[in-house]
């Protein structure tokens, strides 16, 4: 018996159409797929959101003064990414300070509070970071002579944005 008598294999041979049928309906899943990933970024695109860099804005920056000589104290800053991409704040300079650090106040159990240096901070696109004495703030060590009042000049340094330059007030903690 050879393999074209065999019975099963006119079972299997479908008719030219439904092949046809069959091979279209196979090929119409991606290309749906495809046009339905293309129209979405299309939208994405024509609302101005694709592409767009972060856009790095600085506000309420202030310095906790110090106070019984010592040179340690703290600096806060509102910081908004009104961009498109994210964006992380690297690292906080100034010619004013001797030193500053970014750092992060943790609390461990009711009373027990630790801090410690931390490294890059994400700033999500669209999203804004509020320093604070009980979160994130950035530690630095005063040069003498500051009075409240005082201005004080800082850059912060971001992966994407590049240094944005903030002046910050020297203010009296828990003003």
């Amino acid at each position: 018996m050879t393999s074209a008598d065999r019975p099963d294999d006119a079972a299997h041979r479908l008719p030219v159409r439904t092949r046809l049928r069959e091979a279209y309906l196979a090929a119409a899943v991606p290309v749906i797929a495809c046009l339905a990933a293309l129209c979405g970024l299309t939208a994405w695109v024509s609302s101005g959101a694709a592409g767009s860099p972060p856009r790095i804005e600085v506000t309420d920056a202030r310095v906790f003064a110090p106070y019984a000589d010592r040179k340690d104290t703290a600096a806060f800053f509102g910081i908004s990414n009104t961009g498109g991409a994210d964006d992380e704040l690297l690292s906080v300079t100034s010619p004013a300070v001797e030193q500053a650090m970014l750092s992060r106040h943790n609390t461990a159990a009711p009373g027990a509070h630790s801090m410690g240096m931390t490294g890059p901070v994400r700033l999500p696109a669209g999203g804004t970071l509020v320093m604070s004495p009980f979160d994130l703030d950035v530690m630095v060590r005063a040069r003498a002579g500051w009075q409240p009042g005082d201005a004080v000049p800082f850059v912060l340094h971001f992966r994407h944005s590049g240094p944005v330059e903030a002046v910050a007030l020297l203010v009296r903690p828990g003003s």
